[in-house]
């Protein structure tokens, strides 16, 4: 990132003044709007933090959703198993439709957030700049980039959901290994549950998804800067102190709000399972938490929540890391 080739461009500046032929190079990033800026630096902290876990997230869901053949398994059996039938490529299946969905959420819920900020200091000036600004515009941030998003998360699940079934059945000499219905790629996921359910299927989880997001996102941030606020001013600028500071925030958040995330999990691959195929799992979210507990125990609220710690964790400090570097990359070059 700090390489002059990728992020400079080189202008030529005759010198009018003086008239020499010195040429001066000019950042072009320099030159980008402020929340280009922002839409960049969120992106790419995003999409990079993702990436970097998509095996993680991956047995996550299979957990959350009661995939056949890993609602008893462990992380390290589940991620065996997965190498032993679809090879290195199928620990990172889904992987794109997450980076496509990730960098734009990322990317939105950083800019919108500062956006929000503003626009709530200077409109509502009673509420002061403490954490409680934080806490307001890292919700309604976090609402926008799931509303903008959210299709792009439902088939980064759907494909996630899909594996190939390990029990081989050997009939009349023949043997044969069952596959899940699969979709073919992102474009397919979209086109079919659109011919299907038409805005309302792509939509379909989005009730618990904005239920959970809005307090998570809003806690995030709000124990983010309140844990800033308890350290020594000669440690505010340490990368250590920024790395705790935000996976403690994502844990706490994520925490709080995981069982909705299970709800949302289920109810976005119910399509895909014989038993509700064409009919509705859940009919809210409510719903869903009350009958998950009937019918798979208070536990499965918590499936994955193990993997939850380490998957989220290490994005969540890698997002904020990144944040802070870009930022100080671009106020360095525009001093």
């Amino acid at each position: 990132m700090g390489s002059s080739q990728g992020s400079t461009i080189s202008t030529n500046v005759i010198g009018i003044v003086d008239g020499s032929s010195a040429q001066k190079k000019v950042p072009y990033i320099d030159s980008l709007p402020v929340y280009v800026k922002e839409l960049i630096a969120g992106g790419a902290a995003g999409g990079f933090a993702k990436t970097a876990v998509a095996p993680l997230e991956r047995t996550k869901i299979l957990l959350q959703t009661r995939t056949e053949g890993f609602q008893s398994l462990g992380l390290l059996k589940s991620l065996h198993k997965l190498y032993r039938h679809e090879g290195f490529f199928g620990l990172y299946k889904g992987n794109g439709a997450s980076v496509l969905r990730i960098v734009p959420y990322a990317a939105l819920h950083f800019m919108t957030y500062e956006q929000y900020r503003c626009w709530i200091l200077n409109n509502y000036p009673v509420v002061g700049t403490g954490p409680i600004v934080d806490l307001l515009a890292g919700s309604a941030a976090g609402g926008t980039a799931v509303l903008c998003t959210y299709p792009l998360d439902l088939a980064r699940t759907k494909l996630a959901y899909q594996v190939k079934d390990s029990a081989v059945s050997v009939k009349a000499g023949v043997t044969s290994i069952s596959v899940n219905p699969a979709y073919i790629g992102i474009r397919d996921v979209l086109t079919s549950v659109f011919r299907e359910g038409g805005i309302r299927g792509l939509y379909r989880g989005v009730g618990p998804t904005l239920t959970g997001i809005l307090p998570y996102a809003g806690l995030k941030f709000y124990i983010y800067e309140e844990l800033k606020i308890h350290v020594p001013e000669e440690h505010q600028k340490s990368i250590v102190m920024r790395l705790t500071c935000g996976a403690l925030a994502g844990l706490f958040g994520q925490t709080f709000t995981y069982p909705l995330d299970v709800v949302r999990r289920q109810m976005q691959v119910e399509s895909l399972q014989p038993a509700f195929e064409g009919q509705a799992k859940y009919k809210n979210s409510w719903d869903g938490l009350t009958t998950i507990i009937h019918n798979q125990g208070w536990r499965q609220l918590f499936a994955g929540l193990s993997i939850n710690y380490i998957k989220a964790n290490l994005p969540d400090s890698i997002y904020f890391w990144f944040l802070v570097l870009f930022s100080g990359y671009c106020n360095n070059i525009s001093a």
